[in-house]
């Protein structure tokens, strides 16, 4: 068993999992103010990377509660490790849809450039042509980054935190 895994869990751990809790929230919280209040709907690879958040949460406050309850130390660095492993999955998909933004690269072939659609004439007619936005185009930068560069970035902290609380002593002074 790794020296980690056998190290009671203490003031990092739960400062770890107090970090990606609210990471988690604050990240998916942002990416649904930015669809359901500033308009922009998510593309296929969007909505990907969102659920490393979606299920990073819980698993957050889950070991939260048992870093902070004094739980077994395997349970709180188990929990953290998951996250790391999540959020790397995250920072993966974000990197590949960065990439695919910048035309490094092909995305999925379904989530290409569309056309814009009428939707002044029949409407029932018109949902047929509705296609979700492209992957491959960036509908809003700041400091040059997208959506998905940003994500890259949040992952990228995440990872570090989550696999850092997962290995490190209980406490500074220890």
């Amino acid at each position: 068993m790794s020296q980690a895994f056998s190290r009671p869990a203490g003031n990092r751990q739960t400062v770890a999992s107090a970090v990606l809790l609210v990471g988690s929230v604050a990240t998916i919280t942002s990416a649904l103010l930015f669809q359901y209040v500033g308009g922009y709907m998510p593309c296929e690879l969007c909505l990907l990377q969102r659920w490393p958040y979606y299920l990073s949460a819980p698993l957050a406050l889950v070991a939260l509660a048992a870093a902070a309850g004094r739980a077994p130390a395997m349970l709180t660095r188990g929990l953290l490790v998951v996250i790391g492993l999540l959020m790397l999955f995250g920072f993966g998909t974000a990197i590949y849809h960065a990439g695919v933004e910048w035309h490094f690269w092909a995305g999925p072939a379904d989530c290409t450039s569309s056309g814009g659609v009428d939707l002044s004439g029949d409407l029932l007619s018109a949902i047929d042509t509705i296609k979700p936005p492209a992957c491959d185009e960036a509908p809003w930068r700041m400091l040059g980054l997208s959506f998905a560069g940003w994500n890259v970035l949040a992952s990228l902290v995440f990872v570090v935190v989550a696999f850092w609380g997962a290995s490190a002593k209980p406490n500074r002074w220890a």
